[in-house]
């Protein structure tokens, strides 16, 4: 006999409790393997096809596209054990009938987070349902009578009844003030009276409720997950921002350089961006101190051993900070490479949420913009971000006389905790010092 199971969102893991359905990739109806993406869903992390464990006819979807679901909700059911639309049963040898509804599904694990065994909900199919299966209409919400009105109306007077009737009042729902309850004409003028005053007061609540008046959008998905994020880091770091103006005319001519050396089919150019997330390594390699992480509870600072730097990139879902794992062990190629790939990703809402959590320190080029500087907000729980701006020519004292320079302006937003200005200070003057002499980047290679 078949049965449905019901599947719910599974744990999509990285502390995730909730996500937005996005887009439905089946029908109530359609015929569904194991294992198959049923549904695409948004997290704060990231845009996950979610896979159900079981095969059969899919019978029902709970949540429209743009609504958010917390962990454990329903998100279908499927009539296992019937592999055919038209409704007719049959034995399944791929475990998706009766016995291998016995099973806790499939017990695969997705990539980046895992299905888990969702509990099931069983109960029988009717026969003929299977064909054009439908979700059951919710039960409209009914208000409950008190049983004290459940009886004769207690109204003597006919004008009573015809002004109630006029008024569509219903008089069951009335407490009568005359004796033994007896409901009294003035009795139905208060309540005429409440009715017309109710909207009224409703507007005024929901006035004063709203707040002021304008568009509402909602924080949600990757928005509410920066949101959030921002906001703890305000509220838990003690963060001070140091900067330095730095010329960065060798650096673009070194770059220019690698780019220009062995011609056509050399490999991909060399991006501003990954010889300063090199740079980064090189300074957090002699301040370790920067990629490091405060245990507020047990009152210890963690120094971090592997770098995994984090870069801010903004699309069209929002801003994203992917991450280029074990960054220390990256020649600027290789880093590069891995930015180029993941910005991909970010943009077409690829990352998986292991690509976008356990960074150690972020980089944040907010030059793009066309602006200069920024005090940069901390990406909890990391202990500093640099910030780097647009890179224009400007007037500098190059060697003593004035010329026309290549400067960019360099922040550092660091957690005061984990160590004092002069580590700090120390760090963004190596960085520039490698800005302005790639040389001195030698050295550390």
């Amino acid at each position: 006999m078949p049965q449905v199971l019901e599947f719910k969102l599974p744990d999509l893991g990285e502390g995730l409790t909730e996500a937005e359905i996005v887009r439905w990739l089946v029908e109530v109806g359609d015929v569904v393997a194991i294992d198959q993406p049923v549904v695409e869903v948004e997290t704060a992390k990231a845009m996950v096809e979610v896979p159900c464990p079981y095969g059969g006819v899919v019978t029902a979807r709970f949540g429209e596209e743009g609504k958010e679901l917390p962990v454990g909700a329903p998100l279908l059911t499927v009539a296992v054990g019937t592999v055919e639309p038209s409704g007719s049963t049959a034995e399944s040898g791929s475990g998706t009938g009766a016995a291998g509804a016995e099973s806790s599904g499939s017990g695969k694990v997705l990539v980046g987070y895992g299905t888990g065994a969702p509990p099931v909900r069983r109960r029988r199919v009717r026969p003929e349902g299977l064909s054009a299966p439908a979700a059951a209409p919710a039960a409209p919400a009914t208000s409950v009578v008190p049983d004290r009105v459940r009886g004769p109306v207690a109204v003597v007077s006919p004008l009573v009844r015809k002004l109630a009737r006029q008024h569509d009042l219903d008089l069951r729902q009335l407490s009568g003030s005359g004796p033994d309850g007896l409901i009294l004409r003035a009795d139905v003028e208060s309540a005429i009276r409440s009715v017309a005053e109710a909207p009224q007061q409703a507007a005024v609540t929901d006035q004063a409720s709203a707040g002021p008046a304008g568009e509402r959008i909602p924080l949600r998905g990757v928005r509410g997950a920066v949101a959030d994020k921002l906001a703890r880091s305000r509220r838990e770091i003690p963060d001070a921002t140091c900067w330095v103006d730095a010329d960065a005319t060798e650096l673009m001519a070194a770059r220019a350089a690698m780019n220009g050396a062995g011609g056509p089919g050399a490999g991909p150019k060399v991006s501003v961006l990954a010889l300063l997330a090199r740079i980064c390594t090189a300074a957090l390699a002699r301040y370790p101190e920067l990629n490091s992480t405060v245990d507020q509870e047990a009152r210890e600072i963690v120094r971090l051993s592997g770098v995994h730097l984090g870069f801010a990139a903004q699309t069209e879902r929002g801003l994203v900070v992917p991450v280029v794992r074990d960054a220390q062990g990256r020649n600027t190629e290789s880093i590069g490479a891995e930015i180029t790939r993941l910005t991909e990703a970010a943009r077409t809402g690829t990352l998986k949420p292991a690509e976008l959590t356990g960074g150690t320190f972020t980089l944040n080029n907010y030059g793009v913009f066309g602006v200069d500087g920024s005090t940069p907000i901390i990406n909890h729980p990391e202990a500093a971000m640099l910030g780097v701006g647009r890179i224009v020519p400007k007037p500098w004292v190059h060697q003593g006389e004035l010329a026309v320079r290549r400067v960019v302006q360099l922040s550092l937003t660091f957690d005061h905790r984990v160590c004092d200005g002069g580590t700090a200070g120390g760090f963004l003057r190596y960085v520039a010092d490698c800005v302005e002499q790639p040389a001195v980047l030698l050295r550390t290679l």
